[in-house]
């Protein structure tokens, strides 16, 4: 630990445990912090980052590490570190600060706080000195604390005018729910896309995730192969890019370029399961095996690598190893010779795009520009013999690259992320005919409700075996719709407790975070800790809003419970802000994902009868089919705990029959797979 041992030396999270040698005098956020600053009135200075985020860890190595630095922040400040993935309340507070006084934001998040928590500076990453046109550390800490001295007066009215404008929500005008107004935010999003390389804007590149799931629905309302084919191309660029693990599967964190070629190399858990999801969706719409092989890829990867073996899964892995961003995943030609021996290298260097002038710094970044099949005419080889030789050299190189120093894999366990990880894999699983992936979501989400779940409440975080931080919006919306899908993968094997969780999530969403004057939920529950604001999220950010996400449990729970609450919650949820939606519809594609299965309608198949060819034929119908609006119920038997209208239709004996069930009113019988399919399109 060295000769310094801060107060971060013990706590669970690996990020603020990163800072536990640093000489800065750092608290977590507590109450002890809150309540020195305000007894001796002192500014606050605020730090939030995250264990795989770079330049956090260049702040520290800059700022944190040196001895004159900390000892400004030390006289000066009282110093708080915070994880945002620990709590994300107040990264969503003082990052929605931080923009509005800098005109952008990120991490390492540094912000200035009055002992009443209101903010008056603000910044991201400082230099150690001036640099480049940007203030050093050292000046800006200077500034700081001058102004509360010297101008405290105007600092409090500052912090006050920040606070009123968090405070503030425009209003929203309820939206109509059409399908012309959902094809018009569809061809609205289609002009943010690259033609050419696929997604949206030109640098640096995000997935899109769910935008391209919204587009790829609209094929509900008529097919479009224009949009179709920028959707496509997004995939196809994404897949054989850089920003791909060619080696490892799993995706980074965003490209840097146009081109998916140089990401920035940290993997993300909720970017795992937005792309498993994504792929396999586009595996059913498309009838393209090839995503569903890139969806497995993902699952393969994070079973590999981020699950632990208590059944969750892990955080995050390093953008750095041996302190050096991508260093793990790069290659120059004679390394690839190294591994795959003199035969194979030429044909591998040009499959993966290895040169000796390299993509990156020096060395390259793996990706596909060539086809399988391209590659192998040009050396004159059958696709079969290419395919064989370079999957041999892809397994030789991952065995070569795990021998490498790693980057740190951040071990713990956050609720919502694992929900949205849960629902990707019980999904991915049943198209895939995986019952590996579905068992691995399900140990997932047994591990929470057995250890992170008590007395009704979710706890999100949990690390060194420690369970902490009361669950926020996102958590319960994600890890309650994770269930309801686990009791559609799962169908009649020992489904119910998942059932009846997922209703235990919708109905603390309903009780302790609907917004009751506004409508749609607040991210923090009304007994929540009193923090400057309570924050709603309608927009979509590296997950989906937690609020859209809670508009979809309560549709979907509705259709198959009859609860009226889920669908008054539901319902005002989404009209009130799918005006807004349709007006940006690139920070709402979950939202407008949504909206469409909603007016395509939400329905519940109850497929009954005893274990039979006829039954699972029916079954494969809806939990591989290309209505994702669609929740099986599996019966078989006499389930006097299912709801109506199910339990109407539960029949002992008999012929397999299935009923497609809308706004608790079911149509007749399907007895084949085409009657049932018919009933899914049109009912």
């Amino acid at each position: 630990m060295g000769k310094h041992r801060n107060r971060l030396a013990d706590e669970p999270s690996l990020y603020l445990r990163q800072h536990g040698a640093n000489p800065v005098d750092w608290y977590p956020w507590s109450k002890e912090a809150l309540e020195r600053a305000r007894t001796e009135d002192r500014p606050i200075l605020l730090s939030i980052g995250y264990s795989s985020c770079h330049w956090c860890h260049v702040m520290e190595r800059e700022s944190f590490e040196n001895e004159d630095i900390a000892r400004l922040m030390n006289e000066h400040f009282v110093c708080i570190k915070v994880d945002r993935e620990e709590r994300p309340d107040l990264d969503n507070i003082y990052m929605k600060a931080v923009q509005m006084m800098t005109g952008h934001g990120g991490w390492p998040m540094t912000v200035f706080l009055a002992p009443d928590l209101r903010p008056y500076y603000a910044g991201t990453y400082f230099p150690p000195e001036d640099r480049g046109g940007m203030p050093g550390f050292p000046r800006v800490l200077a500034g700081a604390h001058r102004a509360f001295v010297e101008q405290g007066d105007k600092v409090r009215e500052s912090g006050q005018r920040i606070a009123e404008l968090l405070a503030a929500e425009p209003g929203r005008q309820p939206g109509e729910l059409t399908s012309e107004g959902l094809l018009d935010a569809g061809r609205r999003l289609t002009t943010l896309m690259d033609e050419s390389w696929g997604g949206f804007g030109s640098q640096p590149k995000f997935p899109g995730t769910m935008s391209l799931v919204f587009l790829m629905g609209l094929d509900r309302f008529g097919a479009d192969d224009a949009r179709s084919g920028l959707v496509r191309t997004a995939l196809d660029r994404m897949a054989a890019g850089g920003i791909h693990d060619q080696l490892g599967g799993g995706f980074h964190r965003y490209s840097v370029d146009r081109y998916w070629l140089v990401p920035h190399f940290e993997k993300m858990l909720y970017d795992q399961a937005l792309l498993a999801d994504c792929y396999t969706e586009a595996a059913l719409v498309f009838d393209e095996p090839a995503y569903g092989r890139v969806a497995g890829g993902i699952a393969d990867y994070l079973l590999a690598e981020m699950r632990s073996a208590d059944g969750p899964f892990f955080a995050t892995q390093d953008a750095d190893s041996e302190g050096e961003e991508g260093k793990f995943f790069v290659w120059t030609p004679d390394e690839v010779r190294a591994v795959v021996g003199e035969q194979d290298h030429e044909l591998v260097c040009r499959y993966f795009d290895v040169s000796e002038e390299g993509n990156f710094e020096g060395k390259n970044v793996l990706r596909t520009l060539l086809t399988l099949e391209e590659t192998a005419r040009m050396f004159g080889l059958d696709t079969g013999e290419a395919a064989g030789r370079i999957e041999r050299a892809r397994r030789l190189m991952l065995a070569a690259r795990s021998t490498r120093v790693a980057p740190a894999t951040d071990q713990k366990f956050l609720v919502d992320w694992n929900g949205l990880m849960v629902s990707a894999l019980a999904r991915t699983g049943v198209v895939l005919g995986r019952d590996d992936l579905v068992e691995a979501a399900r140990g997932a989400a047994d591990h929470i409700l057995a250890h992170m779940y008590r007395d009704g409440r979710l706890l999100r975080f949990s690390a060194q075996g420690q369970a902490r931080v009361e669950g926020f919006l996102d958590d319960y919306a994600f890890f309650g719709r994770a269930c309801l899908e686990l009791f559609h993968a799962l169908s009649g094997q020992d489904a119910r407790p998942y059932l009846e969780a997922a209703m235990a999530m919708a109905d603390t969403v309903v009780t302790d975070f609907e917004d009751s004057e506004r409508g749609g939920f607040r991210f923090t529950a009304a007994h929540h800790e009193d923090l400057l604001v309570r924050t709603r999220e309608l927009q979509d950010s590296a997950v989906p809003a937690g609020s859209s996400v809670a508009t979809e449990l309560l549709l979907r729970l509705f259709v198959l419970t009859g609860k009226d609450d889920y669908r008054r919650a539901g319902r005002a949820a989404l009209e009130g802000a799918l005006a807004g939606g349709l007006d940006a519809p690139y920070g709402a594609g979950h939202l407008l994902t949504v909206a469409t299965r909603e007016l395509a309608g939400y329905a519940t198949v109850v497929v009954s009868g005893p274990e039979s060819e006829a039954a699972e034929r029916l079954v494969r119908v809806v939990t591989r089919g290309k209505q994702r609006e669609a929740c099986l119920v599996r019966v078989k038997g006499a389930d006097d705990w299912l709801p109506e209208p199910v339990r109407s239709k539960n029949v002992d004996g008999g012929e397999a029959a299935a009923w497609v069930c809308r706004a608790m009113s079911c149509m007749p019988a399907a007895m084949t797979e085409d009657e049932l399919s018919e009933r899914l399109r049109t009912g």
